[in-house]
This record gives C-alpha cells, structure tokens and sequence, in this order.
C-alpha cells in the first residue's frame, strides 16, 4: 500500500510539473484574503462546482476547460455553440465530489476558481490543492449581494475587465430595481412563499439558507423557520406547510408543479388553493437556485413580475431575452421564451 501510494505521488509530482504555467507574472488577493500567484494570461480555468462554472462562462467562455456536469440536451439551445459540449470534469467541492488529482491535472488548467462560500474548509482544500498541484486556486465570495464585486473581481484576473464591469453594472441595476418596487409594497403585503424542491415538494430551505436568499432579497416573507437554528436545506412534512399556511408556492420541479393542484393532501395550504404554484424556469440554469450562481439574477426579475405584478417595471419577456442576450452571451427567439417560461407564471 505504501509503495502505491508513492507511486501515486511520484505520478501527481510529475503531472503538477508538466502543466504548471512556466511564469507567474501576477499577485492577487482572493475573498477569503489569500494571496495567490497567477499567470499574466489565464488560458484555461477549472470550475471547483457549479456556481463557479457559471461565473466563468458569463465572464470568459473561451477559457472553461469543462463543465461540472454536461449540460442537458433541452440546455444546449440556451448556451453558447462554444461550450456546449465541453467535457465532463466532475466537481472539486461540495457534495459528491467527483474529482481526483490526476484528472485535475489532466484538464492542464492555469487556474482553478471556486465560487461560494467562504469558510476555513474551503480555505483548507484550495491550500491543499494548491500545494499539491501546483495550480493556483482562488476562492471567490458567492453570496448574493456580493455578486456585482464578484463579477468585477473574476474579470480582471481573466483579463476581460470590461466585460465584467458591464455585467456588474447590470447585476447592480436589478439589485436596484428589486428595491424600487419593495419601496412600494408595505411589508404587510408581502408574499408569504414556500420553496418546493424535488418532486414531493417536501424538500426546502430554512430561512437565511444560499437556497432561499433571493426570495428574502425580493422581500418575500419565506415561511420556513424553526427547523434549523441556521439556514439550510430541510425535509418538511405536508403538516408542516399546511400549518406555515402560504399564499404563494415557487417549485423547482415541474412534476411536482403540475401535479399538486389534484393531490387532495395538498388542498388545505392557501397557494393551492388559490392557484399560486409558480415553477421557476431552469434553462440553461435555474432562476431560483440550483445552482446558487449568478444566474439568480434573472430570476429576481421574474420573481418581480410574479409577485408584484402591479409593481414590476416593463416586459418580463424583453427583460429575460436582454439578460440572456448580455449574461449568455445568446439570443432568443419567442419560441425559446415559450419553453423557458412555460408554467412560469410571471
């Protein structure tokens, strides 16, 4: 067993030193206050997980060397051509981790980027990647109000400043249009909404959770409490949210969303029965979460529109066609809106 294990390490020394950049030309500082040096031109970037992968491809498609997990073939038409197929490269973080070291490696990347939370256990495994591979890692804060300084942040190190800016500025103006109409419904007005994931609609996140912190940000009042002394993911009972007595469900699962209006243990909650179970678009990324990136930008727009309808400012439809045309990078046609709005209410 140890001879293996030395072998293996002999292997990852020797894979670190054939793809290790040849110059480290810059010193930046990540969120998390580590000082990383990295190439003068990132060529080729890892996405750690999910939300990362997604700030990536906003900012510098032509960079990713894959993605966390293929996209779905009903995501294609919603990407751009470019990365549409990109390998597989399985995850570095958070559950269910896929990757080891010689895949890594193998992806020959200048740089590696993690987006999310910011702790000393990620803090911990970017050192010990680092160390390990030689490949420099940086650690990004993905909270939601952070994301305009997050967008800013990846931009210069990848070397596209001006589109970042770009992109935060319109980050920051949906951020003050959510603002503009909270200003206009007294808090006594607000929605109160349970997140329904999964198919059963019995899974959710407790208040304060990354799961729901855009519906809080859109001052929705998220009735899910008392279950986690933190926000988390949580399984609920139907007694439960029948007892939290919501007037708006936002499910992430269209089976669940079509279905519950004719499941009888469903009718006593309020938002069954007044016809308010909204499903939140999910091409190419969901709107509401899944995952926590900056993808939820859009989706504070459509929350707007789907819950001050009166308060919202223009056309959901030309508002969702401009965050696609500048975020992804695509454009689309009606029919594309009629798929990806489809059950969506708004």
């Amino acid at each position: 067993m140890l001879r293996r294990r030395g072998a293996l390490a002999a292997l990852i020394a020797a894979l670190a030193l054939a793809v290790a950049p040849a110059a480290r030309a810059r010193t930046v500082t990540d969120s998390a206050g580590r000082q990383v040096e990295i190439p003068d031109h990132v060529q080729r970037v890892f996405a750690a997980g999910p939300p990362a992968s997604i700030l990536v491809t906003m900012l510098a498609p032509q960079t990713m060397t894959g993605w966390v997990r293929a996209p779905r073939a009903e995501d294609k038409p919603f990407l751009l051509p470019a990365v549409r197929d990109l390998p597989e490269t399985g995850r570095l973080t958070g559950k269910g981790d896929t990757v080891n070291l010689e895949q890594l490696l193998a992806a020959k990347p200048d740089l590696i980027v993690d987006f999310g939370t910011i702790s000393d256990t990620y803090k911990s495994l970017a050192d010990r990647v680092q160390q390990q591979t030689g490949i420099p890692y940086l650690l990004i804060d993905g909270s939601f109000p952070n994301t305009p300084a997050a967008l800013r942040l990846l931009a210069g190190i990848l070397g596209v400043p001006e589109r970042g800016e770009a992109l935060a500025k319109a980050a920051e103006a949906i951020f003050a249009q959510v603002d503009a109409v909270l200003a206009k419904v007294p808090a006594g007005r607000r929605p109160k909404v349970y997140l329904a994931r999964g198919a059963e609609g019995l899974e959710s996140g407790s208040r304060g959770s990354i799961t729901t912190e855009i519906l809080e940000r859109v001052g929705a009042v998220n009735v899910v409490e008392g279950l986690r002394d933190k926000g988390g993911l949580v399984t609920v009972s139907r007694e439960q949210v029948i007892a939290w007595a919501p007037d708006t469900i936002v499910a992430l699962d269209r089976r669940f969303a079509e279905g519950v209006a004719a499941n009888p243990d469903w009718q006593p909650v309020p938002a069954v029965k007044a016809d308010r179970v909204f499903l939140s678009p999910g091409l190419p990324f969901g709107f509401v979460d899944v995952p926590p990136s900056a993808n939820r930008l859009i989706g504070l727009t459509w929350l707007l529109h789907t819950l001050y309808p009166e308060q919202a400012p223009g056309d959901l439809r030309d508002q969702v066609r401009g965050f696609y045309h500048l975020f992804y990078q695509v454009d689309l046609t009606d029919a594309d809106l009629d798929r990806l709005l489809d059950g969506a209410g708004g």
